[in-house]
């Protein structure tokens, strides 16, 4: 059930990238942290939002009105950063089980590799150039200098990789709408499942901590032999248990 870290994308909401470009200092000494999501597979910039901080809630909403408006990708690519990642167990965040929660595959590029997100850091490149240097104001003017770059970067600028195309003539929107509410995901028959308890625990030859993200929600386990247990958050590969004595062992993945 795990999937490649990077997979390949052949057409427009396979994969969309996401990332906060590097914060900077307004006029008015307020921090600017911008927001950006592209789609991978035509370079289409849906959403350049300057943020005070890079926060979940703000973050959140931002993606469901993305959501509503270009329907819902494969996957979102992202660096380990918190909102999109964290340190804890299968790397997860809370916005990434709510990703998860809406059928979508979160992708982490490796720690230190930011060229596997290629694309997306040359966008940033020419957006930094183009609506920075210097900066404006306050964050109302900064947003207008970001929209102004979105709608010429879509809608004007060729790209070489595009056959000299805009992003704009090559994007369309997903067929896969936003859910009505988030549902736990599926798992295949051949999966045992158990329920995370409201303190992030799991039973299964003992007591196993997993993640207080997880509370309430179901895990699958996948026999990978007798004695080796993976267990998955939907596609993500949280841990495995190695069972000795009818006792288990709790190894984190990766």
């Amino acid at each position: 059930m795990s999937l490649d870290p990077l997979a390949p994308t052949h057409q427009a909401n396979d994969t969309w990238c996401v990332d906060f470009k590097g914060h900077f200092a307004l006029g008015d000494k307020t921090r600017c942290h911008p927001l950006t999501i592209t789609d991978q597979h035509t370079r289409y910039l849906l959403k350049c939002e300057g943020f005070t901080e890079p926060r979940f809630e703000p973050v959140q909403r931002h993606f469901e009105l993305a959501f509503r408006e270009y329907g819902v990708p494969t996957r979102i690519r992202s660096d380990n950063g918190p909102p999109f990642a964290s340190v804890g167990m299968g790397g997860l965040s809370k916005l990434s089980v709510w990703w998860i929660q809406l059928g979508i595959v979160p992708e982490r590029i490796e720690p230190g590799k930011p060229q596997q997100n290629g694309r997306h850091e040359r966008m940033h490149k020419t957006l930094k150039e183009e609506t920075t240097q210097p900066c404006c104001p306050s964050m109302v003017e900064q947003q207008r200098r970001f929209d102004r770059f979105r709608r010429i970067y879509n809608d004007e600028r060729p790209h070489e990789a595009l056959g000299q195309k805009t992003p704009a003539s090559r994007y369309c929107t997903s067929p896969r709408n936003l859910p009505d509410k988030p549902c736990p995901p599926a798992y295949p028959e051949t999966m045992k499942l158990r329920r995370v308890d409201g303190s992030g625990r799991i039973s299964f030859f003992g007591i196993h901590q997993l993640s207080g993200l997880l509370a309430n929600q179901p895990v699958g386990l996948e026999p990978i032999d007798e004695d080796t247990w993976q267990i998955y958050y939907g596609p993500v590969l949280l841990a495995e248990i190695h069972v000795r004595n009818r006792q288990g062992r709790l190894e984190r993945a990766g």
